[in-house]
Parts: C-alpha cells; structure tokens; sequence
C-alpha cells in the first residue's frame, strides 16, 4: 500500500484542471478533412480514394457536377489528402457533434467554363464551432446537468456491433486525465437507470432487437447519441444484411459525434450538445 501511495505522490494530478489548459491534438493527429473547392478541378481523384464514399462526386450533366464531403461517413484515414495534396489538407478539429445529420454534409456546384474547366458555381457549407479546451466544455456540461437533472446524468453505453475502437475512447473518459465523473456524468449497468444512451457500431442485425428493447427500457425523456461513423451511416461496415446501416435506422437520434473513433473531448462536446437538446426533446415513438 506505501508503494502505491508513494508512486501517486511522485505522479501528482494529472486531471485536466481548471483554469482550462488547451489541450493540443497530438502530432499527426487527424481530424477533419478540408477541402478546397476552389482548387478543385472535379478530377474525382479524392472520391476514387475514399473508402467510405464520404467523398462523392455527381455528375449532373455534361457542364455540371456536385462534390460533396459527408463528414458522417468519414473516417479521417487521409487518404483523399494523399490522392490530391493541393486541394484538400487534414485539419485537427475534432468537435463536430452535431444534433441535424445534414448539417455534417458539405457540398459544392461546379459548372464548365469558357475554358473548358470546372469552376465553383455555388455550394453548401457547415462550419463547427472553434475546438474548446476540455474543461470549457466540461464547466458548460456540469452547469446543464445540475439544471436539468438536479446532480448527474447517467449514461448507458450499447455496443451494437462496433470493432471497439470508439469502446476504447469512451472508456478513456473514466480515467484519471479526463475523469468524467468530476462533471457529473456516470456509466450505470442497466438502461432503467439511465438519462442518455451511447450507442457505437453499424448496428449489426444480431444487435438490431437488442437495441430497440433497450430503447424502450429506457425512462422517458431520454437522448440518444450516435458515437462515430459506423453508428452515423455504417461506416466501412455500411448497409448490408449483416448491418443496419447506423443507429438511426433503429432508433431515434439526439446527437450524431463523427470520427473514427471520436476522440475523448470531441465524446465530452457530443454530450454537452445533446444535454442543451433535452429540453426540446420530442419523445417519439420508435421508427416502423
């Protein structure tokens, strides 16, 4: 037991403190792609690249073509910024939780010109909010739980069909950096006990039932929040007859969080999204 209290004196604090300290993405760290539609020259090299079609190019007639990035789909890979360097550059903003899906799509008209070249005629774009440091977020989050809920808020996570990665991210939330308990928030075993569910995964077919009946075990009014690709649109797994394609096939949505998997800040802004949504929330019953 001394070895232990002596290693935890020579360690210290290593929870995020307030004041907030900007928290910098890692070296290398990968967040949301960019694209310049200006410079873009409608190629389709960045859609042949990308694995998940979160990059698509539509051809609508011979002098007209719609790209479009669907940050839904996308699981920052990089690989349309290696396909064309020059007209797309992989940002580190992370927090792009959003409560419209729609808004998580990003799209550009491109007509022919004179020259003979695609130039942007018109286009449709969602700017996120500047990244927050994890405590900013954290001091907001606290405040609307102790309004909303009095002390916490609980949260049940359900894995329907995920390859872990955002499980492991999720579990990064409870450890001594983050420590998520400190703004209120708690994991419990049983949806009955629960104010919000996390749902991960494409919703395998196995899970498809599962998650409806923990849906409904749920009290009401209840959020549910949609965590990375898979869980938004079936990410690599997509729609098949193994899948369902994303949780809002099964289940009424709150909160979609992009990434692959979402970082633990960008699961923290995600929760405080859909904890500003609960007082709005529309109880619907579950989708036919």
């Amino acid at each position: 037991m001394f070895k232990i209290l002596r290693q935890s004196i020579r360690t210290g604090v290593v929870t995020n403190s307030f004041p907030a300290v900007v928290t910098e993405p890692a070296e290398g760290f990968r967040g949301k792609p960019e694209i310049d539609f200006a410079r873009c020259t409608g190629c389709d090299a960045c859609a042949d690249a990308c694995p998940t079609d979160a990059i698509t190019l539509a051809v609508v007639s011979h002098t007209e073509r719609t790209l479009s990035l669907d940050l839904g789909h996308c699981i920052f890979c990089g690989e349309c910024e290696a396909a064309c360097p020059d007209g797309i550059r992989m940002t580190k903003e992370f927090q792009l939780a959003t409560t419209d899906k729609s808004a998580l799509l990003t799209r550009a008209r491109y007509k022919l010109d004179e020259k003979g070249t695609f130039e942007v005629s018109g286009m449709i774009s969602h700017t996120p909010s500047d990244n927050e440091t994890l405590d900013e977020i954290g001091a907001k989050l606290k405040e609307k739980i102790r309004r909303l809920f009095g002390r916490s808020l609980h949260i049940r996570e359900v894995d329907a069909g995920s390859c872990n990665g955002c499980e492991v991210e999720i579990t990064a939330l409870n450890n001594p950096i983050y420590d998520i308990e400190r703004f209120g928030v708690h994991f419990v075993a049983s949806p009955r006990h629960a104010d919000m569910l996390v749902v991960t995964g494409p919703v395998t077919r196995n899970m498809e039932l599962a998650l409806r009946q923990t849906y409904e075990a749920t009290p009401k009014p209840m959020l549910v929040v949609a965590v990375g690709a898979c869980a938004i649109g079936g990410g690599v797994f997509g729609s098949s007859y193994a899948s369902c394609g994303g949780v809002d096939t099964v289940v009424p949505v709150d909160v979609y969080i992009p990434g692959c998997p979402p970082r633990p800040e960008a699961l923290l802004h995600g929760i405080l999204v859909a904890v500003d949504r609960l007082p709005q929330r529309d109880t619907d019953q579950l989708r036919e």
